[in-house]
């Protein structure tokens, strides 16, 4: 008994029981997979960490159950996204343009769209989230123009800006192409639910800026350096005026995502190949790729907190969205492992998204394995090998070349390593 006289007043609030049980029963599908063990890679979800997170609830140790064996979930950072941190003495201030739980819809693997630039369009955030997205997204091969404009920046720069037109055109091009189709009655199950397009944004994106630096620096510098850091930020803030400058333009919304090219990584390095045979690459033989847009190299670190102090300020770059996939050897020893460590990471770092990656092995028969253990080791078939291609896992034998020489070259971190006495013992 509720004490209730009526339906109508009915709130979410008395519901919460019930809402509890459908999450735990979800993520202990997730963490379970099928009949054989295998992973279910999609629906992506995203767990919003804010500073009422009630990391102890049973919700939490389902949601960080699945974190630790499968990594199922996206996690965005609403606490330590919220301060910046005074350089001069280390304190932690509120950041005024900090995103709002209630002003950011994530979508898919990384896309993150900032609700806010709807409302300077006289809309209120209520309802605008089921009418927004993007349109179309445009990806910049970054090492490219490295090479072709080595040590030049103000030529860098001049083609960058043409080629960020080309795209912005051809974006446009594309919006009025979809909204004619729309106005035509050719997307009938769309227009059910979507009363118009204007909502939506159009993105620019970029790829292999790691190699950008290093063929730019003619290899003396790449992002795990100060210089090749500082290039990159200020590239990436060019990149933001700009669009700022083609929303005022043409009257419809911009912005700029780390995108995840699963597949254009390959083919911009496999095309470059061709056109510059002496261009710097990541991978080597027929499995080169460029490295994930402004990430570090894969190989550089076993630390965490290394490469979470390296990418934190250029992960807070992107107003389209963005993350840092932390790939782990294997799964997590415990919920509470995994929970600690993504409590030292969303409240000591500012970047918006994060994931646990661990990699696994699935025997047909056996089931799930820890690791990366290509045969079973209790009946030696073959195994598949699990891990993310970039924004969703998938095994690695069904990975383009370039996948396969990124994922051979990676240095995963270890739990030991992920331990937070090991970030104190970095900052002492």
């Amino acid at each position: 008994d509720l004490g209730l006289r009526s339906l109508e007043d009915l709130t979410f609030a008395h519901f919460a029981p019930e809402m509890e049980q459908i999450v735990i029963a979800y993520y202990e599908i997730m963490t379970e997979g099928d009949a054989t063990g295998q992973p279910f890679t999609f629906p992506i979800p995203t767990v919003n960490i804010t500073e009422d997170f009630d990391w102890d609830s049973r919700v939490a140790s389902a949601i960080f159950d699945n974190a630790a064996k499968v990594g199922s979930s996206y996690f965005q950072n609403f606490i330590g996204s919220q301060y910046l941190r005074d350089p001069a003495n280390g304190e932690r201030h509120p950041n005024p343009d900090a995103y709002a739980p209630g002003a950011v819809r994530s979508m898919c693997c990384r896309l993150q769209l900032d609700l806010r630039e709807l409302l300077k369009r006289g809309n209120g955030l209520f309802g605008s989230a089921e009418m927004t997205g993007s349109l179309g997204v445009v990806t910049i091969n970054m090492a490219a123009l490295g090479y072709r404009f080595k040590g030049d920046l103000d030529g860098f720069t001049a083609e960058l800006d043409r080629l960020m037109d080309i795209a912005s055109s051809t974006l446009e091009k594309k919006r009025i192409f979809v909204q004619s189709m729309y106005d035509r009655g050719l997307y009938p199950y769309t227009a059910r639910y979507l009363p118009f397009l204007r909502n939506h944004f159009s993105t620019i994106g970029v790829n292999g800026m790691n190699e950008m630096v290093r063929n730019f620096t003619g290899d003396a510098h790449d992002l795990t350096a100060p210089e090749g850091i500082e290039m990159a930020l200020g590239i990436l803030d060019h990149m933001r005026a700009r669009l700022v400058g083609y929303q005022a333009r043409t009257g419809n919304l911009y912005n700029l995502e780390a995108t995840p090219a699963e597949g254009t990584t390959y083919r911009f390095a496999k095309e470059d190949r061709k056109r510059f045979p002496d261009i710097l690459q990541a991978g080597s033989g027929d499995n080169i790729y460029y490295t994930n847009s402004s990430q570090i190299p894969v190989d550089h670190t076993e630390d965490p907190f290394e490469a979470l102090e390296l990418q934190d300020d250029l992960q807070c770059k992107y107003t389209g969205g963005t993350v840092l996939h932390l790939y782990m050897s294997e799964k997590l020893s415990s919920s509470d492992a995994a929970r600690g460590f993504l409590r030292t990471v969303l409240t000591r770092y500012r970047l918006p998204y994060v994931t646990l990656t661990p990699v696994f092995s699935v025997c047909d028969t056996h089931g799930y394995l820890a690791g990366e253990q290509p045969d079973c080791p209790e009946c030696g078939s073959s195994t598949k090998v699990w891990t993310r291609v970039m924004g969703y896992f998938r095994p690695v034998d069904s990975f383009n070349k370039g996948k396969v020489g990124e994922h051979r070259q990676r240095r995963h971190f270890t739990e030991d390593a992920a331990m937070v006495e090991n970030l104190f013992d970095r900052a002492g």
